[in-house]
């Protein structure tokens, strides 16, 4: 029997990472302004690690769906698996040439693309599809607040998040 509401702890589950970093900053603070000293420097720095572990766990929640859409998505080793009830496929992260959100159908899709091989549709609600943000943002030049933004509004045409193309046009300009 559990004490709290299944939507609450739902929530709760969905910004543990924010709620830790919380838990950390105030934690740091308590020491940073109680006894001062070693333990005053020890508090500031994990005020500062609480702050960005809060950080990143708003937008883990913010990426994140309720879940229980078709399919199962795994990431292992480099690699994306989608295990979808009428597709699936697998995409290397180091072959990812472009990754886009298309609205087609309910609810989202993400579309990897891998040159010479079938693109991998994933739906944004997919078991497990939360492990998608962690590859995502590790990805040269990405911008995830703008993929955050078009993720909450829900596109209402296909939108390229990242490609490997525009990475060598900025690198060339840069150049």
């Amino acid at each position: 029997m559990s004490f709290i509401r299944p939507e609450l702890r739902d929530a709760l589950w969905r910004y543990r990472e924010a709620v830790a970093g919380l838990a950390m900053i105030l934690l740091g603070l308590w020491w940073l302004l109680g006894p001062g000293g070693l333990l005053g420097w020890v508090g500031g720095a994990l005020t500062l690690a609480g702050a960005a572990q809060g950080f990143v766990g708003l937008q883990k929640a913010r990426f994140s769906s309720d879940g229980g859409g078709q399919g199962v998505v795994q990431v292992d080793e480099g690699q994306i698996t989608y295990f979808g009830p009428l597709s699936g496929g697998a995409v290397a992260v180091a072959d990812l040439t472009s990754i886009a959100l298309i609205p087609d159908g309910k609810p989202a899709h993400w579309v990897l693309s891998q040159a010479g091989r079938p693109d991998v549709q994933i739906p944004v609600n997919a078991e497990g599809s939360e492990a998608l943000f962690d590859v995502f943002a590790a990805l040269p030049g990405i911008r995830t607040e703008r993929m955050l933004a078009e993720l909450q509004t829900g596109p209402e045409h296909p939108v390229v998040i990242w490609s490997r193309q525009s990475l060598r046009q900025e690198h060339q300009r840069l150049h």
